[in-house]
């Protein structure tokens, strides 16, 4: 008893966590357990440095579509990114700087993939392609949602004579500047390397079905004095922070959401840039039939440039079949080539697959995910506690910055963590009512935003609707704010020897 008569505090539990990934989502999470006093984790990262989709993608041409300084932690403000949109070995030596500044990187097992993990008495154990690597109380999925490559299926693909590799595992041994280089695709990927290879390759081909729009955002240098007034006074960066945050949500994701000026405004933008195209022909090609941002926006400023460059072709026929000399398109011509690069993106769907998780019931995230990922505010699924995850299902991924998100997610992740310690819950799930609640909200929302007027993306989920944040990103931040347990249920025995009982509105002792 307490000298007041109230009983005596119940001692902090220790958690194990195990975290997966060492990108932006898992270096996150592990500096915010660190700031909680939790010195149980382990990071587990299938490479052999830190970054994630920053450490994989070094193709010519990579930047972040997301303005530099709301594509930080805001916690880790970076004085000194050289661009308004930040290139992307910039990106990854702050990851690295990040992760070594907080003293994460000694915490990270490199080389350590986990593909499964099994709920097995009360905790988490973790599997690996060699066997077990571990058991944990709670574990973090920070595995992003572009680290599956997606690789098309092109009859004779492998019969190409040259060099052919995917653009996230770009090969820079191979010489291009006397090469004939074929880009598959027309995404932000295809985009950047094409604008970056213009002029600097014997011939430049870009093969795309579906034309996309481009909004052409100046990607301006910071001066040195720019630079120096972030270190000097570093209130600057958190003014710099908010004010590239409001300005990118309250423009361009509102115009995804909301039929509104916003959205006039940016296709009106589109649309101008699409006149500096001269050809008539070509530019009638390069314009897409769909409204601007039912596809993700691609921000370039030189795109329109390069495709007009004398050494660079656009193909838009379909390409019948991949033969030893090139690429043969329907119309039977034959593209001869050297190289071939596929910058056809990645499985957006995938997540955290294909690690399985199987929880106390035997349920298999496979098969929750069967018809296409599902979950609960982004975070959980129904029937496999103490699993929880970034840039999980509907995460606002539209045009949002993935750090802000990452930190949104994590800080809910850690309110649970921080319950769990106190022994306000044990071993806890989402229900399968609260999901189910969240999906049909998020599925009645799409009405009226850009995503439902006409065209097929990769925000697509196996049913043709739009697995995507229907609302603005202030939304999610308010509804990760806190942990709301009556939207949760304990399965199985409790592991402090209470027995189970229902979550919501259970006060803590």
């Amino acid at each position: 008893m307490t000298p007041s008569g109230a009983p005596a505090p119940r001692p902090l539990r220790t958690p194990t966590v195990a975290i997966i990934g060492a990108g932006v989502s898992g270096l996150c999470m592990a500096i915010r357990l660190r700031g909680i006093g939790v010195e149980t984790f382990t990071i587990h990262e299938k490479g052999h440095a830190v970054g994630g989709t920053w450490r994989d993608n070094t193709y010519p041409g990579l930047y972040c579509d997301v303005p530099s300084r709301y594509f930080q932690y805001s916690f880790a403000p970076n004085p000194d990114w050289t661009r308004v949109f930040s290139p992307g070995p910039e990106i990854g030596r702050y990851l690295r700087d990040v992760a070594d500044r907080h003293g994460i990187t000694d915490r990270i097992t490199f080389g350590s993939e986990i593909t499964e993990g099994r709920w097995v008495d009360g905790r988490w154990r973790l599997s690996g392609p060699d066997g077990p690597v571990g058991d944990a109380d709670f574990v973090f999925t920070g595995c992003g949602f572009l680290h599956r490559p997606s690789i098309p299926d092109l009859p004779g693909l492998d019969a190409f004579a040259g060099p052919t590799f995917h653009s996230s595992a770009w090969d820079h041994g191979v010489d291009l500047a006397d090469a004939r280089v074929g880009i598959v695709g027309m995404g932000s990927t295809a985009v950047q390397v094409v604008t970056a290879l213009a002029g600097s390759t014997r011939s430049l081909t870009q093969f795309a079905r579906t034309p996309q729009w481009i909004l052409p955002l100046p990607n301006r240098r910071y001066t040195r004095l720019a630079r120096w007034a972030y270190r000097r006074f570093p209130g600057l960066n958190d003014r710099a922070y908010r004010g590239h945050r409001w300005l990118f949500e309250r423009v361009v994701v509102t115009a995804l959401v909301h039929d509104g000026w916003q959205r006039r405004l940016v296709a009106a933008i589109c649309r101008r840039r699409l006149r500096t195209i001269r050809d008539p022909d070509l530019r009638r090609r390069l314009t897409p039939t769909y409204a601007a941002g039912c596809k993700r926006l691609i921000v370039s400023t030189g795109y329109h440039r390069a495709i007009q460059h004398p050494d660079v072709a656009f193909v838009d026929d379909a390409i019948d079949r991949i033969e030893p000399r090139g690429v043969r398109t329907a119309d039977g011509t034959l593209h001869e080539l050297d190289v071939l690069v596929l910058a056809t993106g990645f499985d957006t769907q995938a997540l955290v697959r294909p690690t399985e998780f199987v929880g106390p019931d035997g349920r298999r995230l496979s098969d929750a995910w069967a018809d296409g990922p599902r979950g609960y505010r982004t975070v959980a699924v129904p029937g496999l506690p103490n699993l929880l995850m970034a840039m999980g299902p509907n995460s606002p991924v539209n045009a949002s910055s993935m750090v802000n998100v990452a930190e949104t997610q994590v800080g809910y992740a850690i309110d649970l963590v921080q319950r769990w310690r106190r022994g306000e819950v044990d071993a806890v799930a989402p229900t399968e009512d609260a999901a189910r609640r969240f999906t049909d909200d998020a599925r009645s929302a799409l009405t009226g935003t850009v995503w439902v007027t006409g065209c097929d993306s990769w925000y697509m989920g196996p049913d043709g609707t739009p697995q995507i944040w229907p609302w603005l990103p202030d939304r999610h931040r308010r509804m990760l704010a806190h942990v709301e347990l009556e939207d949760f249920e304990e399965l199985g025995e409790r592991t402090d020897g209470r027995a189970a009982e229902p979550v919501g509105g259970r006060s803590p002792e």
